[in-house]
């Protein structure tokens, strides 16, 4: 899988990134499990893996940490994401009461620390703040943010969950190249597309990573009217092109110029995923599947 560029101020990363954002349930709470998917991931050419404080109940990290000190593979060889703000109540967390957003100059900073320190590692790639604090004081963020790259402990900046306004009013503080926002985007929620997300992320001349692409799960196996409706033309095409139809939902991603975020523990689902990068899909077959969801 030949590696891209995030945006033009870099860096390089695989065009499918790994996310442990559904690592939440306790079978998974292990380095083994963990290892494992690394492992598939690395053979299927993706070198790129996000995290955050919260995944996995605040344990991903710790447990990504243990993995890359086995040594199977070298910290230079991957990517690595983590991102902070978006707090969750969760026992270890005794100080936070109830969902809500913290990217203050202190939070910031503490999350930094402990992400680099469970990760073991020096330095994060790309360093995300996840959602906008409508109380922060931005420009305090913003100057933490310069002063964690210029430290080298963070690489690049990045946003997740960012309208086009939030995106705008941060950049305008920052005065450093943000390299990416992660959005929300799959066949059966296609906003970014209609409130401009895509539109202005493009313009910034970065690539949009789309969170859920395969909208958790609901493409292949929701009963809702929308699902089922969209399941259908998705099996139609996909017979046409011989694959899964969770392959095609992917290649629609791609068709766009996003990166797909995947999630799946799954290995011939994330298989599917890896497949849609041989498909070129047919552009009368993309708009078709556009209009299923409308």
């Amino acid at each position: 899988m030949q590696k891209v560029y995030l945006s033009d101020a870099g860096p390089k990363v695989s065009p499918a990134i790994y996310s442990f954002h559904r690592w939440d349930d306790e079978a998974t709470h292990s380095a083994t499990n963990m290892e494992t998917i690394v492992n598939l991931c690395l053979e299927l050419g993706i070198n790129t893996f996000d995290h955050a404080d919260i995944y996995g109940s605040y344990q991903a990290e710790e447990l990504f940490g243990q993995v890359l000190n086995q040594k199977s593979f070298k910290r230079e060889d991957i990517v690595l994401f983590t991102k902070c703000g978006l707090r969750l109540p969760h026992a270890s967390q005794p100080e936070v009461r109830l969902k809500h957003v913290d990217t203050s100059r202190k939070h910031i900073l503490n999350s930094i620390d402990n992400s680099l320190r469970k990760l073991k590692t020096d330095y994060i790639d790309v360093f995300l703040l996840n959602c906008l604090d409508p109380i922060a004081n931005l420009e305090e963020t913003a100057m933490t943010l310069k002063q964690l790259k210029d430290s080298g402990k963070i690489k690049n900046i990045g946003i997740a969950n960012f309208s086009v306004f939030q995106h705008q009013l941060l950049a305008s503080l920052l005065q450093l190249p943000i390299a990416t926002n992660h959005i929300e985007l799959n066949l059966l929620n296609t906003a970014a597309l209609d409130n401009g997300q895509i539109d202005y992320i493009k313009q910034r001349y970065m690539r949009p990573i789309a969170s859920g692409p395969l909208a958790d799960g609901r493409i292949a196996t929701g009963t809702d009217e929308q699902a089922t409706r969209l399941r259908h033309k998705l099996t139609n095409i996909a017979a046409k092109y011989n694959v899964d139809l969770e392959t095609i939902a992917v290649a629609w991603i791609i068709k766009l110029g996003a990166l797909p975020l995947l999630g799946t523990r799954d290995a011939q689902r994330l298989r599917n995923a890896v497949n849609a990068f041989d498909i070129d899909l047919d552009n009368q077959d993309w708009y078709e599947l556009w209009e299923a969801n409308n």
